[in-house]
């Protein structure tokens, strides 16, 4: 073959190679105009180098962060080093549709990008040639497995019946308000609770009525509750509150107004109307504790006298010590 025909070939080639290969191929100039826009940049944003060509990008994808991009294009004209970005910094630079049938629940291409300098006969850089290579797969699998890890997480820590964190994860979470305690020498109280008679509602409308009721208090639990206050279902029938940053007249405040919400409440299960009442105890925290189990048998003690004094009330640590 001579020569000539065959570099005429290798050119073939190579624009053939350069139009199908499976990744973006963009060539911008200094001032950010498009030179060059390969097969797959046409395939995926429905336009013609013809059409793209000589136009600043941005204006052509307004959809690129300007400012991020600019930023990184221009390390590489002043550095002229490569640079990389991948999907977990930017999403994308250009927003082309997702057409992967497998990873279908994305609705934009994930990429990863590699901007290259580009230089001239004199040296200088004069283009920057970006690659982009489709990561959705891999974006879309991570994500998932990320989203499962999650749910398992939350799954370990949450009681299943109340959505409520289960007695092993608040309990975690008081140890670190103890230490705080122990550090800060700030003022917070733990609250624990338990329905009133929870056997007679058991006997009367089956355990299916007695997990309403429990779900029940979680859910004014929940909405009674700041964000900072941690709530757990300490076991069968008994709730425990740990009140962030509350002293105690905060904390009966807080009570009061829970076990008066329940007593007035009625809670419906299958055309029937349950009723109930719950007592609690209240104990601040104090610095002669040394570990908090102190602090939950405290409390504890004093919700055990509200059982034993009548019920369907509060009772202060400090008022029975």
């Amino acid at each position: 073959m001579p020569a000539a025909d065959f570099e005429m070939n290798e050119i073939h080639w190579m624009m053939d190679m350069f139009n199908t290969i499976d990744v973006g191929l963009v060539v911008l100039d200094r001032d950010y105009r498009v030179c060059v826009w390969n097969g797959f940049m046409e395939n995926h944003s429905g336009l013609l180098p013809s059409a793209v060509k000589d136009k600043n990008v941005c204006d052509i994808y307004p959809s690129i962060d300007e400012k991020w991009f600019r930023s990184k294009a221009e390390s590489v004209f002043v550095l002229k080093n490569r640079s990389f970005t991948i999907w977990e910094q930017q999403p994308y630079i250009f927003k082309f549709k997702n057409y992967r049938p497998i990873t279908g629940k994305a609705d934009h291409m994930y990429q990863n990008s590699t901007f290259i300098p580009l230089s001239n006969v004199r040296g200088e850089v004069s283009h920057i040639c970006i690659i982009i290579y489709d990561v959705t797969d891999e974006a879309i699998n991570k994500k998932e497995l990320e989203d499962a890890n999650s749910k398992l997480e939350s799954l370990s820590r949450t009681d299943r019946l109340t959505g409520l964190y289960n007695r092993g994860f608040w309990e975690e979470n008081l140890k670190k308000e103890f230490k705080r305690m122990q550090r800060s020498a700030g003022c917070s109280c733990l609250l624990m609770l338990d329905v009133d008679h929870f056997k007679r509602i058991n006997d009367k409308f089956g355990h299916s009525g007695g997990d309403v009721a429990l779900r029940h208090i979680a859910d004014v639990l929940k909405k009674t509750l700041r964000e900072s206050d941690v709530i757990g279902r300490f076991g069968g029938e008994e709730f425990a509150v740990t009140l962030v940053d509350t002293d105690i007249e905060g904390g009966k405040i807080f009570a009061e107004r829970v076990r008066k919400i329940m007593s007035e409440s009625t809670i419906l299960f299958e055309e029937n109307e349950i009723k109930l009442t719950i007592s609690l105890g209240l104990a601040a925290y104090k610095p002669s504790y040394t570990k908090h189990e102190l602090w939950i048998a405290e409390a504890d003690k004093a919700l055990y006298f509200s059982k034993e004094n009548g019920r369907n009330r509060v009772t202060v640590l400090d008022d029975i010590s």
